[in-house]
């Protein structure tokens, strides 16, 4: 065991140091990811002080793009003019599954102190619109996002996706063209847009029965809408969230609203349905030999969604090893959503990572 300790780049005033302890995992064949844990001088909700985006700022200063001519989408830039320099990067931020920008609302502000930071709420979640009768899949997601690139940010871009964002930006950036997309960075990347994706778990194989009969049960409307009201219930809502994260604190009323909120919109079921029983998508194990941009991976090890032990994970903690352009980082103590749930953790990787990348 030993510990680093270091400065993070740009970190909130109240803040004047962190200790990191890493600790070394051995893997198959001697290959080697790091845990990483932390503690601040100033912490709130188990980790170090992180100022949040108030929603109202996201709810006011959001645009509008349309996809397609036919699709509004909604998105959210913000920078620190006075801190961008040449060097700085311009990052897009995908949110997963239920989710929408302010999930990434206590990142935002660390990482526009000295980038160009957007957000987007991806076709039928968020503020973005729930065509009725869509039939969602994840390469119509990464299309979506190259094509915000092309038309919106118009830059070389460093994609950072949590979950099935993740996703979508590992099959964005196999389907790049040039510098559009400069790197990855992935949060407990999914291993496709539903469960059916994972065959090679035995767990998905144990409940495979299972999840073709909820299959069959969903496209059922009236009962599709009764359990997606349950779902959407912010009791039950707040005990789904609670047994997500790692850091329980991190669960108040305000995360439950960010995903009850477009929850209750027009098209919020159909979109619902579609993508719990529709095709799981392309294989991220099959498209990441294909990227050779830089790729930060973090992944919270109490994620009970892709597990550090299963397929997914497994595959990408081997990476490392074989892969120059990758690193990989394990945060202890975290569950599915890093960003969110010890975004200390994170900023602690990523930072360090972009101000990395600026200078190479």
């Amino acid at each position: 065991m030993r510990a680093l300790t270091w400065t993070p780049l740009s970190p909130p005033s109240t803040v004047t140091r962190t200790t990191v302890t890493l600790r070394r995992i051995s893997l198959r064949r001697n290959r080697v990811c790091v845990r990483a844990t932390a503690s601040s001088s100033a912490t709130v909700s188990g980790g170090g002080t992180v100022e949040a985006v108030e929603l109202v700022e996201i709810g006011e200063r959001s645009k509008k793009w349309k996809w397609k001519g036919e699709y509004s989408i909604n998105y959210f830039v913000k920078s620190s003019p006075e801190e961008v320099t040449p060097a700085s990067q311009t990052v897009l931020l995908v949110h997963g599954f239920g989710a929408s920008i302010p999930h990434w609302r206590r990142n935002i502000n660390a990482l526009s102190k000295n980038h160009t930071v957007y957000a987007i709420d991806l076709l039928g979640f968020g503020a973005s619109d729930k065509p009725p009768g869509f039939s969602y899949t994840m390469e119509s997601w990464a299309e979506l996002i190259l094509n915000f690139l092309e038309e919106v940010v118009q830059k070389p871009t460093i994609l950072i996706g949590n979950s099935v964002g993740s996703l979508a930006c590992v099959i964005a950036a196999s389907e790049s063209r040039g510098d559009l997309v400069k790197g990855l960075v992935l949060l407990n990347c999914a291993g496709g847009m539903n469960n059916k994706a994972v065959f090679d778990d035995w767990r998905i194989k144990l409940l495979m029965p299972l999840l073709l009969l909820i299959d069959f049960l969903l496209k059922q409307r009236g009962i599709a809408s009764a359990l997606f009201n349950r779902v959407k219930d912010r009791d039950n809502l707040k005990n789904i969230l609670t047994n997500v994260y790692g850091n329980k604190d991190n669960v108040d009323d305000t995360l439950v609203e960010i995903i009850a909120g477009p929850a209750n919109s027009e098209g919020a079921l159909d979109a619902f349905v579609s993508i719990l029983t529709g095709p799981p998508g392309p294989n991220p194990i099959k498209l990441i030999p294909e990227i050779t941009k830089p790729v930060l991976v973090l992944w919270g090890d109490q994620d009970g969604l892709t597990p550090l032990d299963g397929p997914v994970a497994k595959y990408f903690t081997s990476l490392p090893g074989q892969l120059p352009n990758f690193n990989l980082y394990v945060l202890e103590g975290v569950g599915h959503c890093p960003q969110d749930d010890r975004p200390d953790l994170v900023h602690e990787r990523l930072l360090p990572w972009l101000a990395q990348l600026s200078s190479t």
